[in-house]
């Protein structure tokens, strides 16, 4: 499988490309009529790929035994364990961020494939029932489902998590979007949308996590805690050394242990994430077997630092996993808040003093690929593709929002002689900061009306950051610009880029899927500029991205689903809110060769979620 192209496999779950399955009554699915039935799933466009009666997740194995621990380990500490408020810094392995965590303590209404760009299996919910203009989507209830002290999950648990989590969670733009919900009869509960523009919102609604009504005390919710939760999902936390350690149990009773969706999952008896404070000493406890699996970002560290005696005789596994989905941006972030990188000139000029051939070659040894596009090596990308009619007819009432190039498809990121002072790309940079308004004067890249001189902060949490960071300070250097570079530790970091704003610019990645949706709204859109607690961290305020956003949520073809979303890339690249960076070819991941794996890996690359301990054999 190539990085960023799917499969046939894959396929067969994807938009409109879909083998077409009957449940086992002979009733259509959903999206292939206007009449709503109970269905087992739901895709975001076309039909999932596993029919009802399916057995288990192709990624996950069966027949993977039960028993043993799993240690993972991250760089920082945690003072909370709620993820669902904006408050505190929480551990990983306790819910669903990315492919690589599970649902441990709380689960959803829906469950995902992570085979198949956007489809959902019935969970909590046993069936899902949506109309064909997705107006309204019905959950019913699985009997079966318990929370880890054995009451039932209902109905009622779940309008309580939807209230609760839109009064005092997390800011979320769909739920402004929801106008009634409702409870009906059979253990159903119906979410009613102000209208039917935004086709995702059923799958959005369907990832809500579902609290225990008698156990959640809504006026301290929004509250920081450390205080173990009660949830439905197969772990409930045993262990809590604050900001060190949490550790997560498996329930021998968990509600769902023996269904199709869980089925080869959830192996081992124990999780243990542990929080070190310091990138050296994370690995060093690596390296000693003191966590099992570490997912590695360093490209020096992957071609040299796995020389160590366990994985020299094979005890410690060194592997990449390929993904058939797209690289996210990569970037240092412009805070376009700030009045110095309002002018489009002076963002698109930063970007010529970035030398990533030099970079790559002299720090990273080679082994990153340049980014340039939201959707990197995937079928959504502009790069390279002229715009289509679709796109061309999206973008008209916003014709100055894409640059020529970008529009045509002949725009790349620049490109250097790889000498770390390119001439060519100076003389282009200094040339649009001074149509932006600015000239040289004694060695100073100073504002001709002002006076004032360009300069800014790039705000690090790591080393990493504060190495690459360095880098760019230099180049710059050569124009005149002053930058200095913070390093913050993790908590001031956060709180300085989600409740305060305050930094001039940051290194972030955007991830990216084969179906993106509601959550680049949080990222970029006019209304989250300004919410504290959301990802827009630009300051993006333009009324062709909410344009674009609105055209994917609202596509029904596959067609129109990819000219919606490579416009709206095509916007965001000519709109230069960072200096593009780089990403890795494949998943860099290494583990003690005690813990084990599945052959077949999913289209999101590695899943250990559905890995199991050689020690239960």
């Amino acid at each position: 499988m190539i990085s960023g192209v799917l499969t046939t496999r894959h396929l067969a779950g994807g938009r409109g490309l879909a083998a077409r399955f009957l449940v086992a009554a002979g009733i259509a699915l959903a999206a292939a009529t206007a009449q709503a039935e109970p269905q087992h799933g739901i895709a975001m466009h076309g039909d999932p790929a596993l029919p009802a009666d399916f057995d288990h997740f192709p990624y996950a194995n069966p027949g993977a035994p039960k028993g043993g621990k799993i240690a993972f380990a991250g760089q920082g500490t945690f003072d909370s364990l709620n993820p669902f408020i904006v408050k505190g810094s929480v551990p990983d392995g306790l819910w669903e961020r990315t492919p690589f965590w599970g649902d441990n303590v709380w689960e959803s209404l829906l469950i995902r494939s992570w085979d198949e760009p956007f489809t959902l299996y019935g969970h909590l919910a046993q069936f899902v029932e949506v109309p064909d203009d997705r107006s309204w989507v019905e959950f019913t209830m699985d009997p079966r489902a318990r929370f880890s002290d054995g009451t039932p999950v209902t109905a009622e648990d779940v309008v309580f998590s939807f209230e609760l989590l839109r009064d005092k969670g997390r800011p979320a733009g769909w739920y402004k979007r929801i106008a009634n919900v409702e409870i009906k009869d059979g253990g159903k509960v119906r979410f009613t949308f102000d209208d039917g523009a935004d086709r995702e919102l059923p799958l959005i609604v369907g990832l809500m996590h579902v609290f225990p009504k008698h156990a959640v005390d809504p006026d301290t919710f929004d509250q920081t805690t450390l205080k173990p939760p009660i949830g439905s999902g197969p772990y409930v936390i045993s262990e809590v050394d604050a900001g060190k350690t949490v550790a997560l149990k498996r329930n021998p009773d968990y509600w769902a242990k023996d269904l199709p969706q869980k089925r080869g999952f959830d192996n081992f008896d124990e999780i243990r994430i542990e929080y070190i404070r310091d990138a050296n000493s994370l690995f060093e406890a690596f390296k000693k077997g003191l966590y099992d699996v570490n997912q590695e970002a360093d490209p020096i560290r992957w071609t040299t630092g796995y020389t160590f005696p366990a994985a020299k005789n094979g005890d410690v596994v060194v592997e990449s996993f390929k993904t058939g989905t797209p690289e996210g941006m990569n970037g240092f972030v412009f805070n376009t808040r700030r009045p110095i990188f309002q002018d489009v000139r002076v963002r698109e000029a930063l970007t010529y003093f970035f030398d990533f051939e030099w970079i790559n070659q002299n720090l990273y040894r080679g082994q990153y690929r340049r980014t340039g596009s939201y959707f990197e090596g995937s079928e959504l990308s502009a790069l390279g593709r002229p715009a289509s009619d679709k796109e061309k007819a999206l973008l008209a009432p916003f014709a100055s929002a894409v640059s020529p190039d970008v529009m045509d498809g002949t725009y790349e990121p620049p490109k250097s002689d790889g000498s770390g002072r390119d001439r060519n790309n100076i003389r282009k940079g200094i040339e649009l900061l001074k149509k932006a308004g600015y000239a040289p004067k004694d060695g100073k890249m100073v504002n001709v009306e002002t006076g004032e001189p360009l300069t800014f902060e790039i705000l690090v949490v790591d080393r990493g950051d504060e190495r690459l960071a360095l880098a760019l300070q230099q180049s710059l250097s050569v124009a005149g610009i002053d930058v200095s570079v913070r390093q913050a530790d993790a908590q001031q970091y956060w709180e300085r880029i989600l409740n305060t704003r305050e930094f001039d610019m940051i290194r972030w990645t955007y991830g990216a899927s084969l179906s993106p949706g509601n959550e680049q709204l949080g990222r970029w859109s006019k209304i989250d500029a300004d919410t504290f607690g959301r990802l827009n961290f630009a300051g993006a305020s333009s009324p062709a991205i909410d344009a674009m956003i609105d055209a994917m949520l609202a596509a029904k073809s596959e067609e129109d689903f990819v000219a919606a979303v490579r416009a709206f890339d095509r916007v965001l690249i000519s709109a230069h809110y960072v200096i593009p960076l780089f990403h890795a070819p494949e998943q860099w991941i290494a583990r003690w060769k005690r813990i084990k794996h599945p052959e077949q890996p999913s289209l999101y690359g590695a899943i250990p979620p559905a890995w199991w301990s050689e020690e239960a054999q």
